[in-house]
């Protein structure tokens, strides 16, 4: 049976509304979170973007749940030797239940430290080098590393987990899902993708996926909260990863309508609707779902799902 999580939005919330909103989502039958790990938002409308892992610290001191981010790029914008050492000290104040999920990332966030972004190819190249330089960290030995990507000489992590975290790895087009299979622990989607969740299945790896919904007490409102907020959900193919600001994400968002961006997102007071599209998850066989409300009614969302949603879902 699936376990279903709540994902909390970096780009719309200050870091300790999402501290307030982890705390909520644990009362009200959340079983673990997501966090995700942005520079700058997709859009101005949003209007945050706080650093992660202080977040995650103070979470850690405030809930039990598990928390995985989706996702962090160990690529370009942070070193994955800082990012080896920020997800040890995440594991050990959560008890070890702390989940790296990875991915190769956004000009959006990464540009900042290099205006060159490298194409997807050489993005997964550098990931997988990544992961084995945060692996070989998290052994607690003396690492030296002279790859083709990235130099870490002669460092040692001295505060780990019992356990190293498992590292879960975002993955769209086939080489990235050939990527994960090989080296990851598990899966990580923002779709409901029953033949690749059955591909990491078959390998005994987990999976998690992540909705976006919005609950009002008026299916309109909703609905026009998510295209103003998330019109980004209608855009279609690579610009999300090639874009570097996000005013070129609003120029693109103009070209999309209402319907375009909420039509993936479980809108209004309707719990049935709300059980529909997180269950298309469920049917593609992920264990882990993750809901996140878009919009400022996240304590009347919080209810609703704790009363409507999550004991129809179980």
């Amino acid at each position: 049976m699936a376990t279903f999580g709540y994902f909390l939005s970096s780009e719309e919330h200050r870091p300790d509304e999402l501290v307030r909103q982890a705390v909520l989502a644990e009362r009200a039958g959340f079983e673990a979170l997501w966090i995700s790990d942005h520079f700058h938002p997709w859009l101005d409308e949003q209007g945050q973007s706080p650093f992660v892992w202080s977040t995650i610290g103070a979470i850690a001191q405030a809930t039990s749940l598990p928390i995985t981010t989706a996702v962090t790029c160990p690529l370009v914008r942070i070193h994955p030797a800082i990012i080896a050492q920020a997800a040890a000290t995440s594991a050990v104040l959560t008890g070890g239940k702390f989940q790296l999920g990875v991915g190769t990332g956004e000009a959006l966030n990464e540009h900042i430290l290099d205006s060159r972004w490298p194409p997807a190819a050489e993005r997964l190249e550098m990931l997988e080098e990544a992961i084995e330089v945060m692996r070989a960290l998290w052994s607690g030995e003396l690492v030296t590393h002279r790859g083709k990507h990235y130099t870490v000489d002669t460092a040692r992590l001295y505060t780990l987990p019992d356990e190293p975290p498992p590292v879960y790895m975002s993955a769209f087009g086939d080489k990235s899902v050939e990527l994960a299979l090989r080296i990851a622990d598990g899966f990580i989607s923002t779709g409901p993708d029953a033949e690749k969740v059955q591909m990491f299945t078959k390998e005994g790896k987990r999976t998690q996926g992540g909705i976006k919904v919005c609950y009002a007490a008026d299916e309109g409102e909703a609905r026009k909260t998510v295209h103003r907020l998330w019109p980004t959900q209608g855009i279609k193919g690579e610009a999300s990863q090639l874009l570097p600001l996000p005013r070129h994400f609003e120029q693109l968002a103009e070209m999309v309508s209402e319907e375009e961006a909420s039509g993936k997102s479980a809108c209004g007071p309707d719990p049935e609707v709300h059980v529909e599209a997180v269950g298309k998850y469920v049917e593609a066989g992920f264990d882990e779902v993750f809901i996140s409300q878009i919009g400022t009614e996240q304590d009347a969302f919080f209810d609703f799902y704790g009363r409507e949603v999550l004991p129809r879902l179980r």
